[in-house]
C-alpha cells in the first residue's frame, strides 16, 4: 500500500519569538489551522501480469461414422425356383405337360413365358418346327413371342424364361436327371415336372 507523506510538524522554533516573560505579554501569533490535507496522488496501479485470450470455443464435430467394414457382403443369389410335381405316367407325361402350360396361359402367363423340354419323344411342334430348318427353329426361340418346345438333348441352348416345364416321356434315367438338372437353371421361379414320382424324385435326388 503506498505510503502518505505526513505532513511535516511544527517545531517551537517556528511559531514565532516568545516574549519574555513580563507583565505585558505579547499575544503569541496565531498558529494558522491546517486545511484539509491533500489526498494523496493516486499511483498508477502496476500492470498485472497479462491473461491470455481464452481459445475460441468450437462446436465440437460429429463423430466420423463409420463405413461398413469387413468385405462387402456377397451379391445375393437368386432363389431356387418352386417345384411342383404332376403324376403321369411316361406314356402320359406329354399330355399332363400340355395340360400343365393351358393351365398357366389361363391363369395370365404370357406364352413367352413358358420353355418345355421333354426327355424321350419331342412334342409335335418341335418336330414341325425342326423340318424348316434349326435356323428358323430357333430364330421363334430367340424371339420368345410363344411357348418354346426343346428335346433334353439340344435343350442346354434354351434361355432362361420364368416357367419351365419338364415332361419326363421316356429317356434313360441319365437323360431324365440330366434334363431336370438343365430344367432348374433354366426356371426362374417355377418348374413343373410331370412323370413317375419315383423316378423323378431319384433323378432329381430329393423328395419333391
Amino acid at each position: 500500500m503506498p505510503l502518505i507523506p505526513e505532513e511535516p510538524q511544527i517545531h517551537e522554533s517556528a511559531q514565532g519569538p516568545r516574549a519574555t516573560p513580563a507583565s505585558g505579554r505579547t499575544a503569541p501569533t496565531p498558529r494558522p489551522v491546517p486545511g484539509p490535507r491533500p489526498a494523496a496522488p493516486s499511483r498508477p496501479g502496476r500492470p498485472g501480469p497479462l491473461r491470455p485470450t481464452p481459445p475460441v470455443q468450437r462446436t465440437p464435430r460429429e463423430a466420423a461414422k463409420p463405413g461398413p467394414s469387413g468385405p462387402a457382403a456377397p451379391a445375393a443369389v437368386s432363389a431356387a425356383p418352386q417345384i411342383q410335381l404332376i403324376p403321369a405316367s411316361a406314356e402320359g407325361a406329354l399330355d399332363a405337360a400340355e395340360e400343365a402350360v393351358d393351365l398357366l396361359l389361363d391363369s395370365g402367363r404370357a406364352p413367352g413365358d413358358v420353355l418345355v423340354i421333354t426327355t424321350g419323344e419331342p412334342h409335335p411342334w418341335a418336330a414341325h418346327e425342326l423340318s424348316f430348318g434349326e435356323d428358323s427353329y430357333w430364330a421363334q426361340h430367340d424371339a420368345g413371342d410363344d411357348v418354346f418346345y426343346a428335346d433334353a438333348a439340344v435343350a442346354d441352348r434354351a434361355a432362361s424364361r420364368p416357367v419351365v416345364v419338364v415332361a419326363v416321356n421316356g429317356g434313360s434315367e441319365a437323360a431324365a436327371a440330366a434334363a431336370l438338372s438343365l430344367a432348374r437353371s433354366r426356371a426362374g421361379s417355377l418348374l413343373i415336372v410331370c412323370g413317375d414320382p419315383q423316378r423323378i424324385n431319384s433323378a432329381l435326388g430329393a423328395g419333391v
